[in-house]
């Protein structure tokens, strides 16, 4: 008796160890540079952990440089600025944020385009999507540019902010053309990151989204020694990735994948409609994703004026940190995308369950921490005149779990067979979200600001969103 059970523990612990041993090799086998072949369904599968592992890696990198360059210039600016100028500074940006969704959604539906190209090994449908694409998103940028121009001088942008200080009124308008103007700049070479997601190389779109943080962190270092105004800081922040990016493309268009460079005769009407079609999806999903996420800063600043937003802002910087999950979540898009259109369900099924449980888990991990000290980091970290109150903290904590989960979902919902699915309930999310806020912002202070969309996405998105995911792959 006693030997039978000492046989059966052996079994148990030699399974473990075999388990253990198995995910070890699966670990390494995914870790290397060479790609697998991928002409069978098990290569597949480990070729896209390969790339996402990759992707992740990157993107974690990326993550802590821009953790550090927000970690240095945010005191920095906070103090050189002030709170009414830094606030203005973050209210612009929401502002500007909205524009998110001005391409229609023809970006993410050119990264499901490469997607499905991709799934297909159809190089013919990626170089029309792409140049059908970049030619209707010129075309948008050039029109905003001229609408823009033409109602500049006639906007009040110190009423639109709330502002009071001479310097505020004086820089809110420059530093809102700078901010405008780099963005519309950034719309055709949106491109760029797409094609490279898309072909699940999203590695090398975010080394150099960090090497842009480091340029911009630059850029506001020397703004700040030679004492230059807001509009300077804009561009000097603003400035650093958008020239990263333009290194970017010129590598994939030089060397990577030269036969993707945009070209007006493989321009196709009939797919650009088709594109515009996903798009519009895109685009409502975009809309109201930027209203739950970006709205909040311009509601306190209408309602308790722009020096009320800073100690929102910087308590909202400092949760961003937690979402650790980011790094993994923007590569496995397009993988979902190659796995649905092959129709490989097992691998998208038992990928999803396991992101979900590493983004809930690490959430909570990232956040306690900041639940418990963050009084005390912020008040170090850019002075005790911006600690926020014990509501907002505790929002922020529950915040970071509803971000984690719905960017799991996202990923995986926003497929071509699926995105059209979800916009119902996103739709009714963000504008419970948009008028929660309103009213709570008014009657509770800028702690509403966050209680609102948590509200609203715990009742109209978290079920929905796994019935429908679930519902597809049972």
């Amino acid at each position: 008796m006693i030997l039978k059970k000492k046989m059966l523990m052996f079994n148990k612990f030699y399974q473990k160890f075999c388990n253990l041993q198995e995910k070890v090799y699966l670990i390494r086998s995914v870790l290397k540079f060479k790609p697998f072949d991928i002409s069978t369904e098990d290569g597949r599968s480990k070729e896209r952990y390969r790339r996402v592992a990759l992707t992740a890696g990157s993107t974690f990198v990326n993550r802590g440089v821009t953790i550090l360059t927000g970690l240095i210039s945010i005191p920095l600016t906070v103090h050189y600025l002030g709170a009414e100028r830094y606030g203005l500074w973050m209210t612009i940006s929401s502002v500007v944020a909205f524009l998110t969704f001005s391409d229609l959604g023809l970006g993410n539906g050119l990264l499901n385009a490469i997607s499905r190209a991709n799934g297909l090994d159809n190089h013919d449908e990626a170089v029309t999507a792409v140049s059908s694409v970049f030619f209707i998103l010129t075309g948008i940028a050039v029109f905003l540019s001229v609408i823009f121009w033409i109602i500049y001088p006639h906007v009040s942008f110190q009423r639109i902010f709330n502002v009071t200080s001479d310097a505020a009124i004086r820089e809110s308008g420059p530093a809102m053309a700078i901010f405008i103007l780099i963005y519309l700049v950034n719309i055709p070479l949106g491109i760029i990151e797409r094609i490279q997601m898309g072909f699940q190389e999203g590695y090398k779109n975010q080394l150099w989204l960090g090497i842009g943080a480091i340029l911009g962190l630059a850029g506001v270092l020397t703004a700040i020694y030679f004492k230059a105004g807001l509009p300077w800081l804009v561009l000097a922040i603003s400035g650093g990735p958008l020239l990263a990016t333009l290194i970017n493309g010129f590598y994939l268009f030089t060397f990577s994948r030269p036969y993707l460079f945009p070209k007006w005769r493989y321009f196709n009407l009939a797919i650009s409609k088709n594109l515009i079609g996903v798009g519009v999806i895109f685009f409502v999903l975009q809309f109201f994703s930027v209203i739950g996420y970006y709205v909040d800063n311009i509601v306190i600043a209408q309602v308790w004026g722009a020096s009320a937003v800073a100690s929102y802002a910087v308590t909202k910087k400092l949760f961003s940190v937690t979402q650790i999950n980011a790094f993994i979540l923007q590569p496995l898009w397009p993988a979902f995308g190659e796995a649905l259109t092959r129709k490989e369900y097992k691998w998208a099924k038992r990928t999803l369950i396991r992101t979900l449980k590493f983004s809930l888990s690490t959430g909570m991990l990232a956040a306690l921490p900041l639940l418990i000290f963050g009084k005390s980091i912020i008040s170090f970290w850019v002075g005790p005149q911006l600690v926020p109150s014990s509501a907002l903290i505790i929002g922020f904590f529950f915040w970071v779990f509803l971000v984690n989960y719905g960017g799991t979902m996202s990923v995986f919902l926003s497929n071509d067979s699926l995105v059209r699915k979800q916009c119902f309930f996103i739709g009714i999310t963000g504008i419970s979200s948009i008028m929660l806020q309103i009213i709570l912002v008014r009657s509770c202070g800028v702690a509403g600001a966050i209680w609102a969309p948590l509200i609203a996405y715990s009742l109209f998105f978290v079920i929905p969103a796994y019935r429908l995911a679930f519902g597809t792959l049972d």
